[in-house]
């Protein structure tokens, strides 16, 4: 968004200089790309006045000239055919650089010396007409610079607004946020409540289709219409902002909509087919030839202008050459509208156009905007085109929808922003950027933002504007208070990855599976068929046969897995999955979730080891044992014991083991049996552990203890029982560990020996054996 200071003062006193004013604009959330002072190139450029122009001697088109400039009479050579006495113009003398780096020297034209050049406005670029010089007002006084005389003389800011401030987009938007900034009074070139009432007209229809790409669509008819160059106040306008005049209706279209920020399009009323407007969507193939001569294919995605027959413009983005105004035109009919931004950005970017009008409506533009841009267009071409607009016109605004009212608690503003503003104070603030205010309590008001502030949706947009208008560097600063404590963490995920931790370092791999599964797997465990596990969770919309129920047990999944790691010959398995597990519960009632870990092993001991150095033994149920143990280890939950001799599940083999604390089922482990292993389609015996993360975490793990070094080393003693086959090796190791002994470390099963060598007989191993042993046996 381009403006200049002098364009900004007409409807704000400030006394802010440029840079400070940018300075202020940035702070307030309007990021200032540039500042620059225009026309610094004409700076040496002079008002001058002809005295008198003769004919050139040994030229036909040229004139010699006496020009005063000043206090100074000079002679200049020219070639324009409007140079004649009396005529004040613009000089540039000898030593003046003009824009594109052009210096001028005295210099001899067809034997005659020429003390400067008199300039056109083409040389000056203010505009493109080159067909004489520039002529000026009488009134101007000769040798004054020409910057000043003409107004030139002034600021020009370039703010890089964001995509929440369209109102913004253009003047009067920037002069209001300059108003809040220092408390004075903003000056609308139109009054929003002496608008006139539009309801109808004779001359022309608008219809719109769709309301929501079109909310609001003002339409009027002016005639007596001459189209000719525009006054210079608006040329200098246009000039400031880069703009290039055109002509008197194109020219206000762009003042109002650079004014304002509501785009505005002129139709030759003359050229729209059955004086209609239709506000439709393109049919498909359409085609438009818009104002730069391209032409362009339209599709139902597009919005368009349309007359009887034909597409006339494309809504939002540019006009068409087919209804374009020109010296012929003596009637038109003038559009203010509000289109759906969506919509607009949409077709701006299908068509590869970018424009002034699409910028603005692609970032929203306020509807109620529409009659009062309008109201200010027709005034201005009233004043320079000598048309007359009709009393009557057109205003469809069943789009529109009124703001809401929303809540500011001045203690809470104050808290947020570390201020101590009173409630007058806020309520000032947001009264100088309009909008509207009332107040609730002593410590609430009830905020209405103006339809063209799209961006404030909530109490903390409005805290933001009180920050923005108070200023962000009055804002003091403060260290945050941060307590001096440690965020409490899940125990449950504390627990996973401490037991994962464990598993990687047994060179075990994670597997992740889903929990919907098969309702086959009870059946390929062999399960009774009053098993808990056969009540299963069902899904109402399963995404296929084989996850149509919930899981009850992790093993089902990770016996798949081993299956498909030994079809693809990875006979060597070491797999664990921590995951949910779900019971169904009562009617209604969510199902019951229990997290768990299970680990299955199969396969050779040392996997892809080489053979050579490592052997070929296969894992057994002492590994599973030893990687529960690894766990329940680390965990430091000395309460869990081991139970031997329960039968275990359908599935289990004849080794199996159960670990309880304190009479809760902690888990299991065990292998499972050829049949069950058959109904997964595996041929090689599968280990497994199966424990309850729920229940481990509800244990409480010893305490760390730490103690001096011992002084003496550590000795190792070897001691061998004879025990009969059915005394566990976990009982002695039990029995041994619960005397105590003030020495002992350690007590770990290292080897076992089978043979007929032994001694048999249950009479001589109860004579072998300690006393305390002996009568426990």
């Amino acid at each position: 968004m381009k403006f200049t200071v002098d364009w900004l003062k007409q409807y704000i006193d400030f006394d802010y200089i440029p840079q400070d004013l940018a300075d202020r604009l940035t702070m307030a959330g309007l990021e200032v790309d540039a500042v620059t002072e225009l026309f610094t190139d004409l700076k040496d450029v002079k008002i001058a006045k002809i005295l008198s122009a003769n004919p050139h001697p040994d030229a036909d088109r040229l004139q010699v000239c006496e020009v005063e400039v000043g206090d100074e009479v000079k002679t200049i050579v020219c070639g324009a055919p409007n140079a004649r006495a009396g005529l004040v113009t613009a000089v540039a003398l000898p030593g003046c650089v003009l824009p594109g780096n052009f210096k001028i020297k005295k210099g001899k034209i067809r034997g005659q010396v020429s003390e400067g050049m008199l300039c056109s406005t083409k040389e000056l670029q203010l505009a493109d007409d080159a067909d004489g010089i520039i002529e000026l007002e009488d009134g101007l006084v000769s040798g004054t610079s020409f910057n000043e005389a003409m107004g030139l003389a002034d600021t020009l800011i370039e703010v890089d607004l964001t995509p929440n401030r369209p109102d913004c987009a253009s003047v009067i938007g920037t002069a209001r946020e300059v108003a809040g900034m220092c408390g004075a009074k903003l000056k609308h070139p139109v009054d929003p409540g002496q608008l006139p009432e539009l309801t109808a007209s004779d001359a022309f229809s608008v219809q719109v289709v769709d309301d929501v790409l079109c909310p609001r669509y003002v339409a009027r008819r002016m005639t007596g219409v001459t189209v000719a160059p525009s006054p210079w106040w608006l040329q200098k306008r246009l000039l400031g902002v880069g703009l290039r005049p055109i002509n008197n209706v194109v020219d206000a279209t762009n003042f109002v909509m650079y004014e304002y920020g509501q785009p505005m399009h002129g139709f030759d009323l003359g050229k729209l087919a059955g004086q209609k407007i239709i506000v439709r969507p393109a049919q498909e193939g359409e085609t438009i030839t818009t104002l730069d001569g391209g032409e362009r294919e339209l599709n139902p995605s597009m919005l368009v202008i349309a007359d009887a027959k034909k597409a006339v413009a494309v809504a939002g983005v540019m006009g068409g050459s087919n209804s374009e105004i020109d010296d012929a035109t003596t009637e038109i009919l003038l559009e203010s509208a509000c289109f759906n931004a969506v919509s607009v950005r949409k077709t701006a970017r299908n068509l590869n156009i970018g424009t002034d009008a699409s910028y603005r409506f692609e970032r929203g533009v306020d509807p109620e905007l529409a009659p009062i841009a309008m109201q200010r267009l027709v005034a201005i071409l009233e004043d320079i085109s000598g048309g007359t607009v009709d009393a009557g016109g057109i205003d469809l605004a069943s789009g529109v929808s009124d703001p809401g009212e929303y809540s500011l608690r001045v203690g809470r503003t104050n808290e947020i922003l570390g201020t101590s503003l009173s409630l007058e104070a806020m309520r000032d603030y947001l009264l100088g950027i309009e909008m509207t205010v009332r107040e609730i309590d002593g410590d609430t008001l009830g905020v209405t933002p103006p339809s063209f502030r799209i961006d404030i949706e909530r109490e903390a947009d409005l805290v933001e504007e009180i920050a923005r208008l108070f200023g962000y560097n009055e804002v003091g600063t403060t260290l945050p208070v941060v307590p001096m404590s440690f965020a409490s963490q899940d125990p449950k995920r504390i627990l996973k990855k401490k037991v994962t931790d464990v598993l990687i370092s047994q060179s075990c791999y994670e597997a992740i599976n889903y929990s919907f599964v098969s309702p086959l797997h009870a059946d390929y465990l062999g399960l009774p068929e009053d098993h808990e596990w056969r009540k299963q969770v069902a899904l109402l919309n399963p995404l296929t046969e084989e996850q149509s129920v919930m899981r009850c047990s992790l093993l089902p999944g990770l016996l798949e897995n081993v299956r498909r790691n030994i079809n693809h010959q990875n006979t060597d398995i070491r797999l664990f999955e921590t995951g949910k597990v779900f019971r169904p519960k009562a009617s209604g009632q969510q199902p019951a979730e229990e997290l768990r870990l299970a680990v299955v092993l199969s396969g050779k001991r040392f996997g892809h080891a080489t053979p050579l150095y490592f052997g070929q033994d296969s894992l057994d149920i002492f590994d599973a044992k030893g990687i529960a143990q690894s766990v329940l280890s680390e965990l430091r939950l000395e309460q869990v014991v081991e139970v031997i001799g329960d039968q275990g599940e359908a599935y289990n083999g004849s080794q199996h083991i159960r670990l309880e604390a304190d009479g809760a089922l902690v888990g299991t482990v065990s292998h499972f049996n050829p049949e069950c292993l058959k109904r997964f389609g595996i041929k090689q015996d599968v280990y497994y552990v199966d424990l309850s993360l729920d229940v481990l975490v509800s244990l409480t793990g010893s305490a760390k203890q730490f103690t001096s070094l011992p002084k003496y080393p550590s000795v190792q003693r070897d001691i061998a029982i004879v025990v009969a086959k059915s005394v566990a090796s976990a009982d002695v190791v039990a029995l041994i560990r619960e005397r105590k002994e003030k020495n002992m470390q350690s007590v770990e099963l290292f080897d076992v020996y089978e043979g007929e060598m032994l001694l048999k007989g249950l009479n001589l191993w109860r004579y072998l054996l300690p006393t305390g042993l002996r009568n426990k046996h």
